[in-house]
């Protein structure tokens, strides 16, 4: 006898405290309902159940079972489901939301190339760095920059975010070039509003070093602020995922580069790890492919860059 289909049987019966209910719901006579939980209780070497005329109730050794049954036709409806996918196309519309900055030197890229290998995806790409209500807003994936996960989330790291410490060539013309990290503090700063607060926090030669200075500009938005770094208006820290071509024209000059400011995580979030849609499950796999190694690509293409010989201000 079917082992899983017995197993099935039970739990119905469990939940439903009725072999009667339980055989109309599984569309099985009475007496297949008995022979099945007869079967899983011979499977088991134990008494599952206690049967009387108007109600059954779960014995100590069904109620210890029980879990584990629920657990078991999990794995077996996952395993149905992926098994179902694996002949199929992914299609339908993924809801996407992540930074504006990211989307714009990363994500985006990456989206249409995986819609060039699955053309009946439709992406519907949001921006914005508040923390977004996955459920509420109907999001099905969330690219995140943090350290700072929600418990209630499956998160999947895709890359690590550094940042460097940058300013443009007419600023530092004006300004001059600091050459320790406490120097920042007579120059004018940038900052990202719901930021790092008014400090820089650095690693060099494994001592942290914080230094306090005062913002000149402030914004919520990470484009904003490298427009306004390029513009003149001050020293910056930005994310290096975003940085490659204005290094590599000269419009901004990477500063101290000896200190490392601190690394936050890339993650993939979404809701459940259970019943995803074939696209969802295809994207994230694909981005993590995309983004990995001990290096994020970008940081890999900037260090190229520098060992070419391009000078670096304050080193």
């Amino acid at each position: 006898m079917d082992r899983l289909t017995a197993v099935r049987v039970f739990v119905e019966v469990a939940d439903l405290g009725s072999l009667t209910q339980a055989a109309e719901r599984l569309e099985m006579s009475v007496a297949m309902v008995s022979r099945y939980l007869a079967a899983v209780e011979d499977w088991l070497g134990a008494r599952l159940l206690h049967r009387t005329t108007r109600r059954v109730s779960l014995t100590d050794a069904g109620s210890a079972a029980l879990p584990s049954c629920r657990q078991l036709l999990g794995i077996a409806d996952e395993v149905h489901h992926l098994a179902g996918e694996r002949s199929r196309e992914p299609a339908g519309l993924l809801r996407v939301t992540t930074a504006g900055s990211f989307a714009e030197a990363q994500l985006t890229g990456a989206l249409v190339d995986f819609q060039r290998l699955h053309p009946q995806v439709e992406v519907m790409l949001s921006v914005g760095d508040k923390v977004t209500d996955l459920v509420a807003e109907r999001v099905d994936l969330a690219v995140r920059i943090t350290n700072t996960l929600d418990a209630t989330m499956i998160a999947r790291p895709l890359a690590q975010c550094r940042s460097m410490l940058c300013a443009s060539p007419g600023y530092l013309q004006q300004h001059g070039v600091p050459q320790v990290a406490e120097e920042l503090r007579r120059h004018r700063c940038v900052a990202h509003a719901f930021g790092i607060g008014k400090h820089y926090g650095f690693t060099r030669g494994g001592e942290k070093i914080v230094v306090s200075v005062d913002w000149a500009f402030h914004t919520n938005e990470t484009a904003v602020l490298r427009r306004a770094v390029l513009s003149g208006a001050g020293i910056g820290m930005l994310p290096t995922y975003y940085l490659g071509d204005d290094l590599r024209a000269g419009r901004l000059v990477p500063l101290l580069p000896d200190h490392e400011p601190d690394v936050l995580g890339i993650h993939a979030l979404y809701l459940s790890r259970q019943h995803q849609p074939l696209a969802l499950r295809m994207l994230v796999d694909f981005l993590a492919e995309r983004f990995a190694g001990e290096e994020a690509p970008w940081d890999l293409a900037l260090k190229a860059h520098a060992s070419a010989g391009r000078p670096t201000a304050g080193a």
